[in-house]
């Protein structure tokens, strides 16, 4: 089902982060893991979904996506502790939840 959203891929609890927009969350999230694309994810192997926010139109997720990249890395990692203190990789969950 597509629903725009907004996620935050790791590639281990506090390393590197990457943070993207689409409109297919578990797609895009496999294509994260695969490695299918060359760029950010795939060079600095973030492989984690660790946050994500649905919106309820794709330019209120394009919004949300500018918001966050302009904001600090700690703002970033508040927003991942709050949803997701563990860093646990919630793919599965959006996958088969």
């Amino acid at each position: 089902m597509k629903q725009p959203a907004v996620y935050i891929m790791a590639s281990r609890r506090n390393g590197m982060l990457y943070t993207g927009v689409t409109s297919d969350l578990s797609r895009r999230a496999w294509q994260h893991r695969e490695g299918v694309a060359d760029g950010f994810t795939k060079r600095y192997g973030c492989k984690l979904l660790v946050w994500f926010e649905v919106a309820d139109t794709m330019d209120a997720a394009i919004a949300r996506e500018k918001q966050i990249k302009g904001g600090s890395r700690a703002k970033k990692l508040v927003l991942i502790t709050t949803m997701n203190p563990g860093w646990a990789d919630l793919y599965e969950g959006i996958v088969h939840g």
